[in-house]
């Protein structure tokens, strides 16, 4: 799906979710959840986000994406685990197909803040296959057969479906991926909620390429990962300055830190911390700032638009 040009770039109205493992403050990205709920997930381009500003104002992600005859293609949230998440796994596109599912999930995490110490489970252990898995769950020790990754603010690193994996408290990620929620949880530290064991041990894959991935320097910004599904960049202006920020593919661009403004056809959307801007594909934008800004740029490979 392409958001048509002829639609100016605009701001969604983050979407909190309510997870068993999650906070009630999520400062300093967000100071009102409207929930006194547990959040765990803030959708960023989730379907049910709201459109801030511009001729759009009003209408969700969904309702606009329609109109150009499809969905968007990425989705990218914040989490906030104060609690372990379940050790889980998703399927990949063909596999999810095959599942009654419309497509696959592929991701990737950008670590946002870390504890000292902090750690993620990617992967599992050379020679674990779905017999110990299976067994794990029983006697409760799936965590000793994973691979746990160290990690410190400004890492990113890519979960390729297959991928077992889990994330603990300690840190706070931006994750981008594919549209999809399609998640088979294979343990849940005794919580009551629904394991999916059977589909999780045929999905999952025994050897992957998740890991950290090496960012790379390109002309005024940061390429942290590209894949097939996304490519994120990491654009920093020092001070008071302007850039231009082209997309090929549909993608947003999603504030991180500082404060800075997007100069379109209906005016000026202010590029704020913790909110994604959606920018249709082929367009290309001016941000500007006063005192400095670092933001994100999310976007879906042109191929997976065609």
């Amino acid at each position: 799906m392409t958001i048509a040009t002829s639609f100016a770039p605009f701001r969604l109205k983050p979407w909190f979710s309510e997870r068993v493992w999650g906070k009630t403050d999520l400062t300093p990205w967000f100071s009102d959840t409207g929930t006194t709920e547990l959040v765990g997930e803030a959708w960023l381009t989730g379907p049910q986000c709201v459109v801030e500003t511009g001729t759009l104002a009003g209408e969700t992600l969904t309702e606009v994406s329609q109109k150009a005859g499809g969905e968007f293609p990425l989705l990218v949230k914040i989490l906030f685990p104060a609690d372990k998440l379940s050790v889980q796994v998703h399927p990949d596109d063909a596999q999810a197909a095959a599942m009654g599912e419309t497509r696959g999930k592929t991701e990737c995490w950008y670590v946002l803040e870390a504890e000292p110490g902090a750690t993620v489970a990617l992967g599992l252990k050379p020679g674990v296959g779905p017999k110990e898995v299976e067994a794990s769950v029983a006697d409760e020790t799936m965590e000793t057969l994973l691979m746990h990754v160290p990690v410190s603010v400004g890492d990113m690193l890519y979960v390729d479906a297959g991928t077992v994996h889990a994330i603990g408290p300690g840190v706070v990620l931006l994750e981008t991926q594919q549209t999809s929620d399609v998640t088979y949880r294979l343990y849940d530290y005794g919580r009551p909620r629904e394991l999916h064991l059977k589909k999780g041990l045929q999905v999952m894959k025994t050897q992957t390429a998740a890991g950290k991935i090496a960012p790379r320097q390109m002309d005024g910004f940061t390429r942290l990962i590209e894949q097939k599904y996304f490519v994120v960049d990491r654009f920093e202006i020092g001070g008071a300055g302007k850039i231009t920020v082209p997309f090929e593919g549909q993608g947003c661009l999603v504030g991180l830190a500082g404060t800075g403004s997007i100069v379109t056809s209906d005016g000026d959307v202010e590029l704020k911390m913790g909110q994604a801007v959606v920018v249709p594909a082929g367009a290309s934008v001016t941000v500007e700032t006063g005192s400095g800004a670092t933001f994100m740029r999310c976007v879906a490979p042109v191929e997976k638009n065609r």
